[in-house]
């Protein structure tokens, strides 16, 4: 198999990965949500880089739509929900050298390093959640909110206990097997 090939068919595996943890209930309160499924997209792009991460990311957008697990109000909220959204997680790459440089040196800077690139991909999906909250879900929001204001409100907390989560679970990995965020 060639390298490239090897890539992609993780990048695949990361993605189905990702998928299959995301069928973890994880849910609680009105909208509120902790995504465990970014864990394999932000190790995967730790170890591949941007390019291959972004790969997977759409690949598991897209695996909800063949799964059933996408809720579709209009063609552009699915584009920015699904696609575009776990697409952007692959962004933690632009770390991925720096990542794994401090891997190999036992760098004191690894913890930060992981910490920034996992912000990265959170941020990145989760401003696409924002923005697809007030457009399309707006009209839905609770509490008497703006639509601004709940999508905010209900999208921030999610992207700060998923950016949590999956930041203490790749420091945990880091530690227990930091091979798998090295390529051979």
């Amino acid at each position: 198999m060639s390298s490239r090939s090897r890539v992609w068919l993780e990048g695949a595996i990361a993605a189905a990965f990702a998928m299959a943890l995301s069928f973890i209930p994880l849910k609680f309160g009105p909208g509120f949500s902790i995504s465990i499924g970014m864990l394999p997209i932000v190790v995967y792009s730790f170890r591949r880089g941007t390019k291959a991460g972004l790969y997977s990311g759409l690949i598991w957008g897209l695996l909800h739509f063949l799964l059933g697990k996408a809720y579709i109000l209009t063609v552009s909220q699915a584009l920015i929900e699904y696609l575009l959204a776990y697409t952007f997680i692959g962004f933690s790459g632009i770390y991925a050298t720096k990542i794994q440089k401090a891997i190999k040196e036992n760098s004191g800077k690894l913890g930060y390093l992981l910490f920034i690139g996992t912000f990265v991909g959170t941020l990145a999906r989760y401003i696409c959640h924002f923005v697809a909250g007030f457009i399309f879900w707006g009209k839905y929001a609770l509490w008497g909110l703006s639509p601004v204001v709940y999508s905010l409100v209900i999208n921030g907390t999610n992207a700060v206990l998923t950016g949590i989560a999956t930041f203490v679970i790749v420091l945990l990995l880091v530690k227990k097997s930091p091979k798998l965020f090295l390529v051979e």
